[in-house]
């Protein structure tokens, strides 16, 4: 699952048309993913315009404005497949995003509602896995007007993930370094060393 229904605000423009050489930054998220899960649901808000995606690639919009990420993982939660056990979720700000990261992830969710990586003592509540099971404690949360993903980790069986779990297939953990202003967009290009299309 992909969240892009944000405002963007600190980035100045869509973070999800964002040029990434050849492509659009949301559009390569998707194509990364798909490197690594069967099926990828792209949450986007009501009126948001989106590039071009994979045939592939589902998209839904959320169902209340501005209401967070929960909102998005709750909206996303609900368009997938009844057979669906698990879900990795992620912002369409990280193009470094490396496939093997994702499998690890889900891999480590075991028996558990979610799986989240704990970098330098801080949850990544967008670079994590949940069990669909998870929608009625974001129901209910959502209900309180508590819109934080993190405090869902409380209400629900979670599998931290510490940083040297990931880093034997993601030594930089590049899946985790998004991109919330120009700088890190600059950042992330010269990283990638990649260069836009004019």
């Amino acid at each position: 699952m992909v969240l892009c229904g944000g405002r963007s605000s600190r980035m100045g423009r869509s973070k999800a048309l964002l040029k990434f050489g050849s492509e659009t930054m949301l559009a390569r998220v998707v194509r990364l993913l798909l490197l690594a899960v069967d099926e990828v649901v792209v949450v986007a808000a009501s009126r948001q315009q989106l590039p071009p995606l994979p045939a592939s690639a589902r998209v839904v919009r959320d169902r209340r404005p501005r209401q967070g990420p929960l909102e998005g993982l709750a909206t996303g939660l609900a368009a997938l497949e009844p057979e669906v056990v698990a879900v990795f979720v992620t912002g369409c700000d990280v193009p470094l995003l490396v496939p093997a990261f994702v499998t690890r992830v889900i891999d480590l969710l075991g028996e558990h509602d979610c799986a989240v990586p704990r970098i330098d003592r801080i949850e990544q509540p967008l670079a994590a896995a949940y069990r669909p099971r998870v929608s009625a404690q974001i129901s209910e949360m959502l209900a309180q007007n508590n819109r934080s993903v993190r405090a869902l980790f409380e209400r629900v069986r979670t599998r931290l993930i510490e940083a040297n779990e990931l880093t034997d297939v993601d030594p930089q953990l590049l899946s985790l370094r998004n991109c919330n202003s120009p700088a890190d967009y600059r950042a992330v290009l010269l990283a990638a060393d990649v260069r836009n299309e004019s």
